[in-house]
Parts: structure tokens; C-alpha cells; sequence
């Protein structure tokens, strides 16, 4: 590993020490301060990857438990979003089960109380109800039974 690339490791290494990345981050991150020298840049990562400051599971996980909690993301969302992050669908599956169900769901009961005060009196509210907490990533299963309480 030549100079540029131990002082870009150095860098690295304190970004990845104060939160979490994903490869893929730390690759385009990498690309980017070695001015797109995709063998350095590998190396780097590779070194990140092995000292454990880039753990694909542990990006997840946190990323999961994050979203579902502080944004109020369902599993679909989730989902979606960390492969297009490029975590393998195995690791997706694992940090998916990290993520609190009951806390989801009474975070899912909370959006939808909030969005139907705001749909009040509107003829067309379990239906907008259904498409809002879809877009917010939970399944149609998860939903209907909230839904039947509007």
C-alpha cells in the first residue's frame, strides 16, 4: 500500500470510527480520495473490512433498527433500501429480525392515527390510509387490521 492510500486508510479509518458505513460507502468514498484507483481503493476497503471498521451485518442492523424506529419504516422499505446499498439479501434478512416488532407496530398504530386526524371527514380515507402506510414499507397484512379500526 503506497503513501496516498495509507493516508487515505488513516481518514477512513476515523470516519468509520465515529458510525457505521457499508462497503459500498466506503468503496465510493475511497474511489473518490484516491481519485478513482479502484485497486487502492479495494485494498483500503478491504483493510477497513478485515480491522472490523466495515461490517456489512452490524451496517444493517443498526440501519434497520434506526429507520424502523426514528422514521417509522416498514420491513419493505427497509428492505429496499439496504439493497440498493448492496448488503446481501441474507444480512438484510438478519438485520430485519434485530428490528423490534412491537415497537414497529405501535409506531405503525402512531402514523396512522396521526395521518387519519388529518384525512378526517375525507370519503376516501381507508384507502389513503392503505397507500400511505404502503409507501412507508409495511405489508398489506400488517396494515389491514389497523385500517379496520378507521
Amino acid at each position: 500500500m503506497d503513501e496516498k492510500s495509507k493516508k487515505v486508510l488513516d481518514t477512513l479509518e476515523g470516519l468509520c470510527s465515529k458510525r457505521e458505513y457499508c462497503r459500498k460507502d466506503i468503496m465510493s468514498k475511497a474511489l473518490k480520495a484516491l481519485e478513482g484507483d479502484a485497486v487502492s481503493a479495494g485494498e483500503v476497503v478491504e483493510s477497513l473490512v478485515k480491522d472490523s471498521f466495515v461490517d456489512d451485518l452490524r451496517y444493517a442492523g443498526a440501519f434497520a433498527r434506526e429507520k424502523a424506529r426514528l422514521q417509522g419504516w416498514g420491513p419493505v422499505k427497509i428492505r429496499f433500501a439496504l439493497r440498493s446499498k448492496g448488503i446481501a439479501p441474507e444480512l438484510i434478512d438478519e438485520a430485519l429480525e434485530t428490528v423490534d416488532t412491537q415497537a414497529a407496530s405501535d409506531k405503525l398504530s402512531k402514523l396512522l392515527q396521526a395521518k387519519a386526524a388529518s384525512l378526517e371527514g375525507d370519503p376516501q380515507k381507508k384507502f389513503k390510509l392503505i397507500k400511505f402506510a404502503l409507501s412507508r414499507g409495511y405489508e398489506y397484512d400488517q396494515i389491514r387490521d389497523y385500517i379496520s379500526l378507521y
